[in-house]
């Protein structure tokens, strides 16, 4: 069998400050919204897929919805997880092994330190070759500073170039009612921010959120049944490049370099088709990066590209809208924020993010509905990409 597939039902949990609240709660919240949006019963669901922080194994969320999946998925490899997983439901429904997956994701990050629940993450864990770099306080967001500063020393990329991308991603969350920040900053008031981990001030980081979201993937033929317009998986691309950062080749290239190629290769579209994309922001670096290696710009030239005062990742006036939302530095990011990216996607290309907003709503270079889009999400510190290419019906 070779069927298309279509993302038939998003949806997203309340998100943002959401206290007294269990992941559980929040994953079938979310969950129930997507299947109200796509219009089809919960009997249709034969494929499900999940997974998320802490201890929250696939088959607990799936007995806690109530459902009894004959194909099941559990890939984690970090914030690039969804669009994997979004991947591999699509194939598996193309090949008849499933007819609808549902990929539900919850976290209560924000609450679980406010609780004193967690602490900071070191790593995804201590053992294995990472024994050789926890040690020595080596912490994710550290590695992301590491890799931003060669960029920097290497392509002569500024840090007024990776504020751009926080300024304009608060000026995305301005246009959302669901963002969790929205008052417009500076390039300077980002440079100005309390120092995390050199280059990286406060505003260059993401914010620490609660939320969950929940995407619905269907074959072809429950289109028709669907209240909504599909939104098709063109294309996909995954790859896994590193843990360590001694085995990181270059820390000016990231995985999307692959698995965006792949993607795009496999959609048959260039990058210069795009309306728009979602793009996983962790930090600001991330964005400028893998708009790079999703062939944007040319290696190198990302700093120029995002420079905000030419604007091109605005919604309003941007030749490429860039995390139309906000994004993980304003709207919101409760951990693994990749399933996130496909939902304001599938949004934006069914035209209803200006619901609440006309302004919000991208629109393609003739004034109509965006017609093509792309997802990446990332996993680790650059470890893993995953990215998606979708159309709109």
């Amino acid at each position: 069998m070779s069927r298309k597939v279509a993302i038939v039902g998003v949806a997203l949990s309340d998100c943002g400050r959401v206290d007294d609240v269990t992941p559980y709660a929040l994953h079938a919240q979310a969950a129930r919204r997507a299947l109200a949006d796509s219009g089809l019963g919960r009997e249709v669901v034969d494929g499900f897929a999940s997974a998320g922080l802490g201890t929250l194994a696939p088959a607990e969320v799936a007995e806690y919805l109530g459902l009894r999946p004959t194909w099941v998925d559990s890939t984690s490899v970090g914030g690039s997880t969804w669009e994997v997983m979004a991947a591999h439901a699509a194939d598996a429904i193309a090949a008849g092994h499933a007819n609808a997956v549902l990929l539900v994701y919850g976290s209560t990050a924000r609450a679980d330190v406010k609780a004193g629940r967690r602490t900071g993450n070191l790593s995804f864990g201590a053992r294995g070759p990472l024994q050789f770099e926890v040690p020595y306080g080596h912490t994710l967001i550290a590695k992301y500073a590491m890799a931003a500063r060669r960029h920097m020393h290497q392509y002569g990329t500024t840090i007024e170039q990776l504020a751009s991308v926080a300024v304009q991603a608060r000026a995305n969350a301005a246009l959302n009612p669901e963002a969790m920040f929205r008052t417009p900053i500076t390039v300077d008031e980002v440079l100005d921010g309390p120092m995390i981990a050199d280059p990286f001030t406060k505003l260059h980081c993401c914010l620490r959120s609660d939320g969950g979201a929940a995407v619905l993937l269907a074959a072809e033929e429950y289109v028709q049944d669907c209240r909504t317009r599909p939104v098709w998986i063109l294309g996909t691309g995954e790859h896994v490049s590193h843990v360590s950062m001694s085995e990181w080749a270059d820390f000016t290239v990231s995985p999307a370099a692959v698995s965006g190629r792949i993607a795009f290769e496999r959609a048959g579209v260039r990058p210069q088709e795009m309306d728009f994309a979602e793009i996983y922001d962790a930090f600001t670096y991330m964005t400028l990066v893998t708009l790079e290696d999703l062939g944007f710009c040319g290696k190198g030239e990302g700093g120029a590209f995002v420079d905000a005062a030419k604007g091109r990742l605005r919604v309003e006036g941007g030749e490429l809208p860039v995390n139309t939302d906000g994004g993980g530095l304003s709207a919101q990011h409760p951990g693994m924020r990749g399933l996130f990216l496909l939902v304001e996607a599938v949004r934006q290309l069914r035209g209803e993010a200006g619901e609440l907003n006309e302004a919000r709503q991208v629109r393609a270079r003739d004034g109509q509905l965006p017609r093509l889009a792309v997802a990446s999400g990332t996993g680790g510190w650059f470890c893993s990409s995953g990215t998606v290419v979708l159309g709109g019906d």
